[in-house]
């Protein structure tokens, strides 16, 4: 009589262990296939509008490419990322074509503060035949998260021919994309025909300031700034993981 009860036992132990496995088996299985059908939607609709949905890691790497145009189109205008070309509210596109590129091909990098207007534009410019367009997904509000900077943008500037006796003019932007407070201690330029100053010294969290430069290479009263050269411009800062940041202007010197 003791068996039986034992067998009985067991046989209703190993019947609801069985129970058990078939029923997660079964939620997995159903999980698995809503999961597949919820990404496969949603690639539908990324295909159907032609925008790319990207994190920002990915949209940290995309604009490290010279060739992607980048356009910030948050209103009120934020402090952008740095490398943006082109600012453009989200509701104003077709107004301010010309600040686009004309090659359709051209990949451009969108966003805005939190997605919501980024989604919006890239819709548009996708509708206006550019082929691959790329939305920051969560905006500069995930970016922050993940990605910290200090920069002096752009990192070159052409200014063409001068004429000696001119002086060419230029700016360059500096940026503190890290949510803690930067000081410019020194601004120097690698020789005396370049003079370079900035607009604020002290930068709170994402701000950022104008570093305008002149040109002047008659100040030797020689010709040893004629032809093709380049001068540094130096931005140092009491951070020491941002110690010394460069940029270069080039130019072309004739006399006529």
């Amino acid at each position: 009589m003791k068996n039986n009860t034992i067998n009985v036992k067991s046989l209703l132990i190993g019947l609801f262990l069985l129970l058990i496995v078939t029923v997660w088996f079964t939620f997995r299985n159903q999980l698995q296939s809503y999961v597949t059908s919820f990404i496969s939607s949603q690639e539908i609709v990324e295909n159907e509008s032609g925008v790319i949905l990207v994190n920002s890691e990915e949209f940290n790497q995309l604009i490290a490419d010279d060739t992607v145009f980048v356009v910030d189109v948050h209103t009120p205008e934020q402090t952008h990322i740095p490398g943006t070309d082109a600012l453009i509210p989200f509701d104003q596109i077709p107004q301010y074509l010309e600040q686009l590129p004309e090659d359709k091909s051209t990949p451009i990098a969108v966003y805005c503060r939190s997605g919501s207007m980024s989604a919006r534009a890239s819709k548009e410019l996708s509708e206006l035949g550019y082929e691959s367009v790329y939305d920051l997904d969560g905006g500069t509000n995930a970016y922050k998260e993940q990605q910290v900077s200090v920069s002096l943008l752009p990192e070159k500037r052409a200014l063409g021919t001068v004429v000696y006796g001119d002086v060419a003019t230029t700016e360059f932007t500096f940026t503190n994309y890290m949510p803690l407070p930067i000081k410019i201690t020194r601004v120097s330029t690698s020789c005396g025909c370049t003079k370079a100053t900035v607009e604020n010294e002290e930068l709170g969290p994402y701000e950022s300031t104008t570093v305008s430069v002149s040109f002047d290479p008659a100040v030797h009263k020689d010709d040893t700034d004629l032809g093709e050269l380049s001068r540094t411009i130096y931005i140092e800062t009491d951070r020491d993981d941002y110690k010394e940041l460069e940029a270069v202007i080039t130019a072309n010197v004739i006399k006529e």
